[in-house]
């Protein structure tokens, strides 16, 4: 019998603030995401990266 494959978390989707007028900058939610998912003891694996309110990539 071979090893039981790990489960994670797939996540994909964008963030915005509730307030309209607030934009996230994206190194602090980085900074604030990766302290969250190691503060758990758990790891990140993937990419990021800013986008508009139309979800368009901001270059």
């Amino acid at each position: 019998m071979g090893k039981k494959k790990r489960l994670g978390i797939h996540i994909e989707g964008s963030i915005y603030a509730v307030d309209e007028h607030v934009d996230i900058d994206h190194d602090e939610f980085l900074d604030k995401f990766i302290d969250f998912v190691e503060a758990n003891g758990w790891m990140f694996g993937g990419g990021t990266y800013q986008v508009d309110e139309d979800g368009e990539a901001v270059k």
